[in-house]
């Protein structure tokens, strides 16, 4: 299966999501234009939605959070991620079945 929301970079992966803040937990919900959907439960203030998102993403993936660094899309809801020390195959495991 093609996953286009994530390509291998130097030291690891570069990851495409899109958000959906407020929502009652945590998960992913899927795949739409290229990108993992993700619901968080937090709301998009300040830079909380981010930061869960950030954690999430690190614990989900057993990597530090200083692993995960926000390149773009700070402000929207699409946003690119690059996680370090992991493989494309460590993050198939995010994609629900």
């Amino acid at each position: 299966m093609s996953r286009s929301w994530c390509s291998p970079v130097p030291g690891g992966v570069r990851l495409a999501v899109q958000i959906q803040p407020n929502a009652k937990k945590t998960e992913v919900v899927g795949v739409l234009d290229g990108a993992l959907k993700i619901k968080l439960a937090a709301q998009p203030i300040e830079g909380k939605a981010n930061e869960a998102l950030v954690k999430w993403l690190a614990g989900a993936l057993g990597v530090a959070r200083s692993a995960v660094t926000l390149t773009h899309g700070q402000t929207n809801k699409k946003k690119l991620l690059e996680i370090a020390g992991v493989t494309p195959e460590d993050v198939a495991g995010l994609e629900p079945r």
